[in-house]
């Protein structure tokens, strides 16, 4: 009897337990209080707490609530460890309260000047915080540390621009987390204790990002709500939500790294002619028992072997059973277990940086996008940013497009010729792009005499960039020829951008993207202060001397092949200008005078290219953009015939 009767209380306790987890209050402090001989072990308490706030832990039923067990790995004990930490935290009454008024607020309205921070605990995730946000039973979320906070801020705002509100975001450290707070933006803890700074592809620290998502993923579905999980580095174009409801027997909705499109309007793509991998930075689920279910296996599996990337192992299991097709019409599919709906969201509108920057596949197709993924890019996160700057899609701070000393920008040759003339081929590509590569060099050594921030010319290509050997762009692709390229199919973005030593490779060369001047966030007075340089022989009547001197706005007439110190002699004068235009840069410069300073910046500039790929058939395929190609007569667009001449061109 005395079994029986202790076996009925701690039923009670658990029930009352599971209860308080579904009202998403942290109860079981109250029910312990009250009956303290019915305490439970810690290790129950894990097991019956939600990851913070809300994430029952070692889950495996749509029910969402077991008791740990015990033939875990290890890396699953320390995350069970991780989790009873951060979950006995308990939120005092007052910032939680606050928070939760805060929560009420439209998003960016700032909290009141003097008012106080909450105290970490209150940020815990909790129920309640989703139900003030969800609408229609739906919450967007994203997660990140405070490397990424633009791509935080410019998530955050594609979606309010469009009216979409029901957003919450996941701090990864307490510096996001706090200036998300202030900015009006909300935010909840995940406890990670993550490092701040950009933790890189592939990384330890970028694996560890992964099992967050999937440990979210599982704690929104427990709660009963449609998830529309995002990686931070894509924005909204438009309302998805809409879309979304147009599939509402769908379990999973997935984006996807397909480059050819299997259909020509705004229908799912057929899953049996998709065969690109699925992507996780943009999936939509629906809490039905079948997504909890693979939810939760894809996160045990994730937590028990640490060498698992989070979308091969969602790809595997997706994949484990596919087909048959739902029905005839709505373009789902069977997958997972043979139950599980699932649809792949069409490459055309959920685009990647693919089907987006390099295709252009929806103006083609005349449809209009809802989202763009930074994924098929280079040069890392910086690569990342500055797509989406071409593109004016990031949200930057009133300081970037302000700056000191004024911008210099310039009119790029491109000659019919070089642009489409003859077959594309890699030595046409070549001779397009090092055409270009001329003049971008001349402009950065002008903006570096004068101080001056460059703002890049757009830039063209004649063939794709991609990870392989291929025949120049991918068959099947909408990809055109020439296309306007992303400046990291050709430049080192993050290299650019690197603290370099002056005394080895000179002063810094800022650069803007080639929009810069088109984004409506660009100062109005920098487009209405501009002095036109026009180039012109020194024979010319007029060109040079007192008598070119002009106002602002105006046009000055200036002699070609000028040496540093006849460019600061005829500008500087002019240093008030927001903007210096120039009409060409062919034949601008001569070259520095001072040896020493034409060895620092020559440095500099050659660390600035990157390469083309690839050549098919050969090991290594790929070929080295080079600064200064015109001065090697030799010079031909070729991959590297040794491992020691794999390098950039020095």
């Amino acid at each position: 009897m005395k079994t029986l009767k202790v076996g009925a209380q701690l039923g009670l306790v658990i029930g009352m337990l599971v209860v308080s987890y579904y009202l998403g209050r942290p109860l079981y402090w109250e029910i312990q209080s009250r009956f303290p001989e019915l305490r439970l072990p810690s290790q129950y308490i894990a097991a019956t707490s939600p990851v913070r706030g809300l994430h029952p832990i070692g889950s495996e039923s749509s029910e969402g609530f077991s008791l740990p067990d015990d033939t875990n790995t290890s890396a699953e004990k320390k995350r069970k460890e991780k989790v009873e930490h951060v979950t006995n935290r308990s939120a005092t009454g007052n910032s939680k309260s606050a928070l939760q008024e805060e929560l009420k607020k439209p998003i960016w309205e700032v909290p009141l000047a003097g008012s106080k921070l909450p105290s970490r605990e209150a940020f815990a995730l909790r129920k309640e915080m989703v139900e003030f946000r969800a609408k229609k039973n739906v919450i967007v979320v994203t997660f990140a540390n405070h490397a990424f906070m633009g791509f935080v801020l410019s998530w955050v705002k594609s979606l309010t621009d469009d009216g979409v509100t029901n957003i919450l975001v996941g701090a990864m450290d307490t510096e996001l987390l706090e200036d998300l707070y202030w900015r009006g933006v909300p935010v909840f803890d995940m406890g990670s204790n993550m490092k701040t700074f950009d933790v890189g592809w592939g990384t330890p620290q970028f694996h560890k990002m992964g099992r967050e998502k999937v440990i979210l993923v599982t704690a929104f579905l427990s709660l009963g709500y449609e998830l529309l999980m995002c990686d931070t580095d894509m924005v909204w174009l438009k309302n998805p939500l809409p879309y979304l409801e147009r599939y509402p027997s769908a379990d999973v909705l997935t984006s996807s790294d397909e480059v050819v499109n299997t259909r020509d309007d705004d229908q799912l793509e057929l899953w049996n002619r998709s065969f690109g991998a699925y992507n996780i930075g943009i999936v939509h689920w629906r809490p039905t028992a079948v997504a909890k279910a693979m939810a939760a296996v894809w996160k045990n599996q994730l937590l028990a072997d640490d060498q698992i990337w989070d979308q091969n192992g969602f790809n595997d299991l997706m994949k484990k059973k596919l087909g048959p097709s739902v029905d005839e019409d709505s373009g789902l599919v069977y997958a997972y277990d043979g139950s599980l709906k699932l649809g792949i969201l069409p490459v055309s509108l959920f685009c990647s940086g693919h089907t987006y920057f390099v295709q252009g596949l929806y103006k083609q197709l005349k449809l209009e996008p809802y989202a763009v993924h930074t994924t098929f890019q280079y040069a890392g996160t910086e690569g990342k940013r500055h797509r989406l700057r071409e593109a004016k899609l990031f949200f930057d701070e009133p300081e970037y497009y302000d700056v000191p000393g004024g911008f210099l920008s310039y009119k790029p040759s491109l000659p019919e010729n070089l642009m489409s003339g003859g077959e594309h081929t890699v030595e046409s590509h070549f001779a397009l792009v090092n055409h270009q590569l001329v003049q971008v060099r001349n402009a950065l050594a002008v903006a570096s005499i004068l101080n001056r921030t460059l703002v890049m010319p757009a830039l063209w290509c004649r063939l794709d960039r991609l990870w392989f050997g291929h025949p120049g762009v991918l068959v099947g692709t909408h990809t055109p020829q020439p296309f306007l390229c992303p400046m990291d199919h050709i430049f080192e973005v993050n290299a650019m951008l690197k603290d370099m030593n002056s005394e080895e490779f000179g002063e810094t060369i800022r650069f803007r993207e080639y929009s810069f001047l088109e984004n409506p966030r660009c100062p109005r007075k920098v487009n209405e202060s501009i002095l036109r340089a026009e180039i012109c022989e020194k024979e010319t009547p007029g060109c040079g001397g007192e008598s070119s001197k002009v106002s602002v706005p105006g046009i000055l007439l200036l002699p070609a092949n000028a040496t540093e110190f006849e460019l600061k002699d005829a500008l500087l004068p002019y240093k008030d200008a927001e903007l210096i235009e120039f009409s060409s840069m062919i034949g601008v410069f001569r070259g520095f005078s001072d040896k020493a300073t034409e060895e620092r910046f020559r440095r500099r500039v050659k660390t600035y290219t990157g390469i083309w790929c690839c050549v098919q058939d050969k090991e290594p395929g790929h070929i080295w953009y080079d600064i200064y190609w015109d001065e090697k007569p030799k010079w031909k667009p070729e991959p590297p015939e040794t491992p020691a001449d794999d390098h950039q061109p020095w």
